[in-house]
This record gives structure tokens, sequence and C-alpha cells, in this order.
């Protein structure tokens, strides 16, 4: 194990959870300093009604900023066709679909069963395909479900196989309750594993029962070379009040440099991005390394 490559998706699935609005001009300077903390897959934000997602309002002039960037990765999350249409006209190269593993997750919260969402996304993988973009799938409550409890293995492969089956050069398994523990992850991604190639399985792992850190490291042992974090733990678990959130890539980062593992991230500047964001926010630093390194720094830092 060499190398891990990082999803920071603190732009999008992080404050898209924020109850603090931030500007698009604000998400762009996000984005920049990500990109100089030597991230370069980083998730941008998505396509849906600011009238349900406001925070997510202005997406197309922040993919915009970075349209010259063909050297980056930087998808965005689509929920229907008119979503795609708005990415293909802002100059999209990647996007993100979503589905479910849960039956009574999935009917909240995008007001369809598993096998509609998987049909509503066909013409969007398709369109998407045919315009040279990849897509990327992202499953929901992959390890236990808020209405539901647990959620059988076979539930996850199965919705894991017909997202790769549609176009989905990667899959990412999502915990979306935090409730994983080690045990089960490595289970799920060996599952996972014999439908979808290894190498095409990231993880996503939200910290609610302090488990993040741990899963994710079974998940390397068993394979996965595709992480998920967000800076500074952005996004609260909306499921779990007063819980936290996505997995912090600080924490990410120096749990893999301890180890080893490259991952092209400046440990150092990406503390300097938690520091400012979380200003901005007007909210602490949700990462214990974040915490323990941060110090004195004033949240204007902002390195060349």
């Amino acid at each position: 194990m060499s190398k891990v490559r990082i999803v920071e998706v603190g732009p999008r699935d992080g404050l898209q959870n924020e109850a603090q609005l931030i500007t698009p001009f604000d998400r762009i300077e996000l984005i920049e300093r990500l990109i100089s903390a030597g991230l370069s897959t980083i998730e941008v934000g998505s396509f849906v009604s600011a009238k349900w997602v406001p925070q997510m309002a202005g997406t197309d002039d922040v993919l915009r900023a970075f349209i010259d960037r063909t050297d980056l990765s930087l998808p965005v999350l689509v929920p229907n066709e008119m979503g795609l249409d708005a990415a293909l006209l802002a100059g999209a190269r990647e996007i993100a679909v979503f589905a479910a593993a849960s039956e009574t997750f999935s009917k909240k919260n995008i007001n369809c069963t598993i096998a509609q969402s998987i049909d509503r996304f066909r013409p969007v993988v398709s369109r998407a395909r045919e315009h040279g973009l990849k897509v990327r799938g992202y499953i929901s409550c992959v390890l236990g479900c808020p209405y539901e409890g647990d959620v059988p293995v076979s539930q996850v492969t199965d919705v894991a196989e017909q997202l790769h089956d549609l176009g989905c050069y990667e899959i990412s398994l999502g915990d979306t309750i935090g409730v994983g523990t080690p045990g089960k992850a490595r289970e799920l991604v060996h599952a996972v594993g014999t439908i979808v190639p290894i190498e095409r399985i990231a993880v996503h792992f939200h910290d609610t029962y302090g488990q993040a850190l741990a899963n994710i490291y079974a998940s390397l042992e068993a394979g996965v070379r595709v992480v998920d974090a967000s800076v500074a733990g952005l996004g609260g678990c909306p499921y779990a009040k007063g819980a936290s959130g996505n997995v912090a890539t600080e924490d990410l980062v120096y749990m893999l440099n301890g180890l080893g593992i490259l991952t092209g991230v400046d440990l150092d500047r990406l503390i300097d991005v938690a520091v400012w964001i979380s200003a901005e926010l007007g909210k602490p630093i949700g990462s214990r390394v974040g915490k323990a390194m941060a110090g004195d720094r004033p949240a204007s830092v902002a390195r060349d």
C-alpha cells in the first residue's frame, strides 16, 4: 500500500449540511485553498434546487471558475436530467449520482424507491457518458439506516452492481449515519469487491461514533485506495442531532502520513484551510488534528 487518492467533499457534502450559508465567491476561495494544499479531486457542488439546498446556489459559477483546470477532477452532484443539463452548461467534466441501500431512506430522501432511483439515473448516466463525462456513484446507508437500522450487505451489493452496470467508474460506499465498525466495514468491502473491482470502490465514512478512521483503516486493509473526506470535518450528520459528520481530511492525512502512505497533500497547508473555513462558518474546527495543530495561527492565513 503506497498511495491513496483522497476525494475532498467539503465544498459539497460538507457545506450543504452547514447552517451558515457560504457565498459562491467564498466557495471558490475554499476550493483554491484546497488545491494549494495538494488536493486534486474535489467535489465542488451540486446542481440541485436552491429552494431545497440553498447552500449549493451558484454552483455553476463555482465550477466555471475552474473551467481551465484540466489537471483536476471536479465532480458535481446531479439529481436528475435537469441537473445534468445545468452541469453541462457550466462545463462539468465529471458528475456524481446517488442511490441508497435502504428503501425507507430512499423514499424519505429522494421520494422514490431504490429501483425507481436507478431508473431515474439511467438516462442521466447515459447522456453524461455520451458527452464524455465521467460518472461517480454514491450509495447511502451502507452500514445502517436511521429508519431501518441494520442494512443487509446483499442490498448494498445489489445497488453497487446496478450503478456499476450503468457505467459509474467508481462506487463510493457511504456510512451515512456513522454506525459502522471496522469488522463490518471490512466485510462490506470484501462483499462489494466480488461484484465491483476493488480499484473502483471508494469509502465515505461519517464519524458519528468515532469509528471513521478505524473503518477507513479496515477498508485499506481490504484493498480500498480511494477515501472521501471533508476539510475541518465539515458537514454534521443530519440524522443524529449534535453528532459529528464527515471524517476530517486532516485527520485522515495525519493517519496516512503515519502509515507512510502518499496522498500528495501538505498537512500544514491543509490545517490553514481548516482554520480559515471554520472561521468563515463561525464554528470551531471539527477535527482532532486540526485542534491539535492549529495553535494560534490566524484565520486569515493563506499560504502561497
